[in-house]
């Protein structure tokens, strides 16, 4: 019973019905389904799937943002059990948008994606100084995330990365970039960790930067 339960919370957030979410993680907790397999095989499984329609072009920014409303529904109701039950997220992440940019529905696609991936992420919003990235750093984020959609500002992520080696703080962290202008050259170019076309390859790479 508790499997087709939970392949049902999978289904559920694949088709983004956040009612269903809602009503299914609701009757699992009362059927006392184990909270991480609520957590891993429903909620991240659907948001895996997810993923990878929207990398096969099969699903499209609408799509996953109507799954990820229905993945934060059902993390609502879990999230006093996930603490309870002393689960931990894989990894702190922060991610924002650089200084004098203020574009972010790229940014938040990849806050809903890590997050569905099962990573605790500090979103440090939009028009982010170097400054907000090197504190990000020292409170223990292990990837740091940056934005840009502008050519013009695509520079400031070249002036964090120096930023954060002044600050000694460069080592700690893995360091990701994206946004339309931005390419993996430029990331080499820079110095960054990674590149990531999309939302969804932003999880393979973080992970793939962790060695998970």
């Amino acid at each position: 019973m508790a499997d087709n339960l939970v392949s049902e919370i999978k289904e559920a957030i694949i088709k983004g019905d956040m009612k269903k979410t809602e009503e299914l993680v609701s009757k699992a907790i009362e059927e006392k389904v184990p909270v991480e397999k609520i957590l891993n095989e429903g909620l991240i499984a659907g948001m895996n799937v997810v993923g990878e329609k929207f990398k096969n072009n099969e699903y499209y920014v609408p799509e996953v943002l109507i799954a990820a409303r229905a993945m934060n529904k059902g993390m609502s109701l879990l999230e006093p059990l996930i603490v309870q039950a002393g689960i931990k997220p894989i990894a702190k992440l922060a991610i924002g948008t650089v200084k004098g940019d203020l574009h972010d529905i790229g940014k938040n696609l990849v806050v809903m994606m890590w997050k569905g991936a099962g990573f605790e992420v500090v979103d440090l919003g939009i028009d982010v100084p170097p400054e907000k990235f090197v504190e990000a750093a020292r409170s223990g984020a292990k990837v740091i995330g940056m934005s840009a959609l502008l050519t013009t500002t695509m520079i400031q992520m070249k002036e964090t990365i120096e930023v954060l080696k002044r600050e000694g703080v460069r080592d700690s962290v893995k360091v990701i970039i994206g946004g339309a202008p931005v390419t993996q050259e430029f990331a080499d170019e820079i110095g960054a960790d990674g590149y990531a076309p999309d939302a969804a390859s932003a999880v393979d790479k973080v992970k793939e930067l962790l060695g998970l």
